[in-house]
């Protein structure tokens, strides 16, 4: 089983581009988010745990021919948006699956370490089996811009989800190593820099 090293960042900061830098130098990549999303749609112990705690609306039909249904994004998440505790609940359904799915993932790489690309690693204690976490670090004035262009959306809107998620300076505090992507320093060998001192510390270990 490869190591499983996070990376992590606020809204707009460009994990997944510094993710897909170390998948481009041969390491493997988990899109725990992604992967969350597919199993809301597709396992069917959440879709029955997500049933039961927020009422059937939490799915709609997409095609009345075949019954098939698809996770109401726009209803869930007037659900969770400001309610704590339905968040948690939210999260106590999702992320045990998800975890699982990323550690049998894990155990069929064959690579030194692999790594485990998530929002909120912190802030939903979904950090179990993780050895190591790299934050991915960017001015909040340029992270707002990016994900304003990126989802066409208002300052006020970016601004709202960042509530959500701990302060960007605290959150790199408690990575291991952080990659400034501010669009003036080069990312590579930045990535470079942390590739080599994950494998120096597994050479170490063994």
């Amino acid at each position: 089983m490869s190591i499983i090293i996070g990376i992590t960042g606020g809204i707009g900061s460009g994990k997944s581009t510094i993710a897909k830098v170390f998948a481009n130098l041969g390491v493997p990549v988990f899109d725990a988010d992604a992967a969350a999303k597919f199993l809301m749609n597709n396992n069917r112990i959440i879709k029955e745990k997500l049933i039961a705690a927020f009422g059937a609306e939490v799915y709609m039909n997409v095609n009345e021919q075949t019954d098939a249904q698809v996770l109401n994004k726009a209803y869930l998440s007037k659900q969770v948006f400001d309610h704590p505790h339905q968040l948690a609940l939210l999260n106590s359904i999702v992320h045990p699956i998800t975890i699982q799915e990323a550690a049998n993932w894990a155990a069929q790489q064959t690579s030194p370490y692999v790594i485990k690309e998530a929002a909120l690693f912190f802030e939903s204690g979904s950090l179990t089996g993780v050895s190591k976490v790299i934050g991915v670090a960017a001015p909040k004035s340029l992270r707002i811009h990016r994900v304003m262009k990126r989802e066409n959306c208002t300052k006020e809107a970016v601004e709202q989800r960042m509530k959500h998620q701990i302060d960007d300076s605290l959150k790199m505090k408690l990575c291991d190593w952080v990659i400034t992507n501010d669009d003036q320093q080069l990312v590579l060998p930045q990535v470079i820099a942390v590739h080599e001192k994950i494998l120096s510390l597994l050479s170490s270990a063994t």
